[in-house]
């Protein structure tokens, strides 16, 4: 257990940023009609937002970005700190950070880097940049947070092309002494890398002449060692054994139960996985929000999203106390307790 607490930030603002570009797993041709009803029911996944070829997870953040920093009317001279989060970078060096800090305009004086996480990304990204503007008093910070998987999917794949959408977003921190605490439980198990991953790219499996091929590993998984693997079970089973009592660790070190928060933003898993996490836990229907019909699972990018989507109406418009839940690849999860006073929150932004 990582249990720690964050003081002095807080939230100015949020924006997301989804493609325009719309598949819909009612049309999805690998699998029959009755597997197609079958999967939207347990999923609760409709619809798949997809880039195009020349857009990356850093267009849709930079996107967010930009709108959220002139909504807030920030001067960029004032941000001391970028973060992004992501598990497709544009390249796999320089860091993509950088790259955003030169695309947004930002100061030199501006600390930028990646972190490399997917599904628990925006409760470990928080803790980072949290930590960081805690000592840095008069600066503002970005966390961009979001992925691209499509590029690094089959569509031959019925275990994972019919979960996985596109998205990038913007979090706007600041510097403030009174702000109320943020606290965090993080968690990981190596033992599971294999999970979900994509076997060749990385200096342990380089690209080869036969990365690129697709084979039949199963029926109706068809893929090469280029594109993302995913043992559905094996993810489902951490799941249901590892989240509620991570959440649960979190509320006893703080004293508290799920009754003091407003809503509780899981990771856009999948319906039925994030329902049997809610019923353990106990918690009511209307305070779990859902994006996963219109946006499927956006890997880094669902919790912002959701709460951009779900909530934005309510942190635009009042004080919110929100427990937040990652988790996924890696394996690696972790919760957030969260207070946020009323903020700027854009709608959804396409692209």
């Amino acid at each position: 257990m990582a249990f720690f607490c964050v003081n002095k930030i807080h939230f100015a603002g949020l924006a997301a940023c989804v493609p325009a570009n719309t598949f819909s797993n009612h049309q999805y041709n690998w699998l029959t009609e009755r597997e197609r009803s079958l999967l939207i029911k347990t999923t609760g996944i409709e619809y798949r937002r997809v880039v195009s070829d020349n857009c990356c997870a850093s267009d849709l953040c930079y996107t967010a970005a930009e709108k959220l920093m002139a909504a807030l009317n920030w001067q960029k001279s004032d941000i001391g700190l970028l973060i992004f989060v992501s598990q497709t970078p544009d390249y796999i060096t320089p860091c993509t950070a950088v790259i955003l800090q030169e695309r947004l305009g930002l100061p030199s004086t501006c600390l930028a880097f990646d972190i490399n996480l997917g599904c628990s990304a925006y409760v470990y990204g928080l803790s980072v940049a949290g930590s960081l503007l805690a000592n840095m008093p008069g600066k503002k910070g970005l966390l961009l947070v979001g992925d691209a998987l499509s590029k690094f999917i089959s569509e031959k794949d019925k275990s994972v092309a019919p979960l996985f959408s596109d998205a990038g977003t913007a979090t706007a921190l600041d510097y403030n002494p009174l702000a109320q605490p943020m606290y965090f439980n993080l968690q990981s198990d190596g033992k599971g890398y294999n999970a979900i991953m994509i076997q060749d790219g990385g200096s342990r499996h380089p690209l080869n002449v036969h990365s690129l091929e697709e084979t039949e590993r199963e029926k109706g998984i068809v893929r090469s060692n280029a594109q993302m693997q995913l043992n559905g079970t094996e993810v489902f089973n951490f799941g249901l054994r590892e989240v509620a009592p991570n959440i649960e660790t979190l509320l006893q070190n703080m004293g508290k139960t799920t009754a003091s928060f407003d809503y509780v933003v899981f990771h856009q898993a999948n319906l039925l996985m994030n329902e049997r996490i809610r019923n353990k836990l106990q918690l009511e229907r209307e305070k779990v929000p859902y994006s996963l019909k219109n946006y499927g699972n956006t890997s880094s990018a669902t919790i912002p999203l959701t709460m951009v989507a779900e909530l934005g109406a309510e942190l635009q418009n009042r004080p919110l106390s929100l427990l937040l839940s990652g988790f996924g690849v890696g394996l690696s999860w972790g919760s957030a307790a969260i207070c946020t006073e009323p903020l700027v929150c854009l709608p959804v932004i396409e692209i």
